[in-house]
């Protein structure tokens, strides 16, 4: 089974089920971490924040479940990103002071350099969440081959 560079970071989604699940998944975790942030269910805990670690959590589970799939590399890189912008659009939109007008808020949410760091931690913790779902893949598969083969080998 020969790796091609496009299967890995697109995928080689076989069906429309499968595609659509693949373009669902970043959408519902933006929503999901943008209002469990809103509703307090997930919370920072002050400070200068690099890294919101539920955002990232629930970026990292996506990321896996996709490697898992063999949805693409792209599809995980996108998925992590849609978790941490989540937690970005909570802090520029809603936890700012309401003396900061929405345009203002909207300003900074949008900053190149916001947008790009986060970039960075979803290309970083998308590829190995990617990695340990297909590694958890391939080993599942593995093991089902080898408790079908008729000589248990």
């Amino acid at each position: 089974m020969a790796l091609h560079l496009r299967d890995v970071l697109l995928g080689n989604t076989t069906t429309r089920r499968r595609r659509y699940a693949s373009v669902a998944l970043p959408p519902v975790l933006f929503v999901l971490t943008f209002a469990a942030y809103a509703l307090d269910v997930f919370q920072v805990s002050g400070g200068v924040v690099f890294l919101a670690a539920h955002a990232a959590l629930v970026g990292i589970v996506g990321a896996a479940w996709v490697g898992y799939r063999r949805a693409g590399l792209v599809v995980a890189w996108v998925t992590t990103y849609a978790a941490l912008l989540g937690q970005s659009a909570d802090h520029y939109l809603l936890s700012q002071s309401p003396s900061h007008s929405l345009a203002d808020r909207a300003a900074a949410f949008l900053q190149p350099d916001g947008l790009v760091f986060l970039g960075v931690e979803a290309l970083v913790l998308g590829t190995l969440a990617y990695l340990l779902g297909a590694l958890c893949e391939r080993g599942m598969s593995r093991i089902a081959a080898g408790a079908t083969s008729p000589d248990g080998s």
